[in-house]
């Protein structure tokens, strides 16, 4: 059985694609059927470790955005998408897989476009409440379509779509909260606030707990995600922030939190600040309140619609960017500390939403059409 993975190049899809094939190697050996060979075809392999750890082989190709405004990008990223559709072809012809798993964006078409024209099953996975333009395109011939929320369902076919919840990696799923403060030299008795702005970091979230820092570091210590291409810049605006602060070793910025620190962030979190894309997933399987921050421009508004349906499940409070001021967000991260029970009630709230067996739910369906095919 041979499994080829296709997605954008953020967290957002590579990691629930690798959820996914933790649970078919899982059933896979279960079942006693041969173990699956896994390939990923994307424009950049996102994290080469993972992919090894996982035995799966990356398989390169080029391709580019498609803008909903003029701009000159368009003509070269039509080149890139072109030239990928064929180096994605001729892949696809030698590997031959029997199915294609696909979580959207446009790294995703030119191994859709193979997929199709090859007549290989695809099955996609669409996170957010508003699906994406690849994934509403590739829908129209994928044999199944899971969902991390109902409201996408109004969009795809009924007859081949379900909920499945999302799927989240193995090790996020629980928090490790067993020497999480020794890991991350905490204060047992301090509550500390974890603050992730994804992946790649959010510079309006940066800003607003920077201007509010020393007000944070005088109650609270701070567990900060501020993307890799941050760091450097946030580390020398604290340092002159923090310069003469007693406090300054109660914030910790990160560029990217791995499996591990995350867990023991999460293990050691009273409550997390966070956008809202698939990581809300992420924080509801961890039990914990959160402020939500979505991104105003999304496709879709996806982040907007996103948040306020997490919110009206009682797992969050929502501050949108338009109302995001320093002490706004310090306001709300007071009432929140402040209110144990507040802070209880949203917790488990968080985790009755969240769904652990997402992934198991995509891998039994993967696993019986592969097997169709191979037939």
């Amino acid at each position: 059985m041979k499994i080829l993975l296709t997605g954008g190049g953020t967290a957002g899809h590579f990691y629930p694609l690798i959820a996914i094939t933790e649970e078919i190697y899982r059933l896979s050996d279960e079942g006693k059927l041969l173990p699956p060979r896994f390939y990923f075809m994307s424009t950049t392999p996102y994290d080469k470790k993972t992919l090894f750890l996982n035995d799966i082989e990356f398989k390169r190709i080029f391709s580019g955005k498609k803008r909903v405004y003029f701009s000159l990008f368009n003509i070269t990223d039509s080149v890139k998408t072109i030239l990928g559709i064929l180096k994605a072809i001729i892949d696809l012809y030698f590997i031959y897989p029997d199915i294609v798993i696909s979580k959207g964006g446009y790294a995703s078409v030119p191994a859709l476009f193979a997929a199709w024209l090859l007549r290989i099953p695809v099955v996609i996975h669409e996170s957010d409440t508003v699906p994406g333009r690849v994934n509403m395109w590739s829908a129209r011939f994928a044999k199944r379509i899971a969902i991390s929320w109902p409201e996408a369902a109004l969009f795809f076919d009924k007859e081949k779509t379900a909920v499945t919840g999302q799927p989240v990696r193995k090790e996020l799923r629980k928090t490790a909260s067993s020497g999480a403060h020794e890991y991350l030299k905490l204060d047992r008795l301090i509550p500390v606030i974890l603050i992730l702005g994804g992946s790649q970091g959010a510079q309006i979230i940066n800003t607003a707990v920077l201007n509010i820092l020393p007000e944070l570091v005088l109650k609270y210590q701070v567990i900060h995600q501020v993307g890799k291409k941050n760091v450097k810049e946030i580390s020398g605006l604290v340092s002159v922030i923090l310069a003469k602060n007693n406090n300054r070793d109660r914030y910790k910025p990160f560029g990217y939190l791995d499996g591990l620190a995350l867990r023991m962030s999460a293990g050691a979190a009273s409550l997390v600040v966070s956008r809202a894309g698939s990581t809300l997933f992420e924080i509801a399987s961890w039990g914990l309140p959160s402020i939500v921050i979505p991104i105003t421009e999304s496709n879709g508004d996806h982040q907007r619609k996103n948040a306020f349906s997490y919110a009206r499940r009682g797992a969050a409070v929502v501050i949108e960017e338009k109302n995001l001021t320093p002490h706004v967000l310090l306001s709300e991260i007071d009432r929140l500390i402040n209110n144990e029970t507040l802070r209880k009630e949203m917790g488990n709230s968080a985790n009755s939403f969240f769904d652990s067996s997402g992934g198991e739910k995509i891998a039994r369906e993967v696993i019986k059409i592969a097997l169709g095919h191979e037939k």
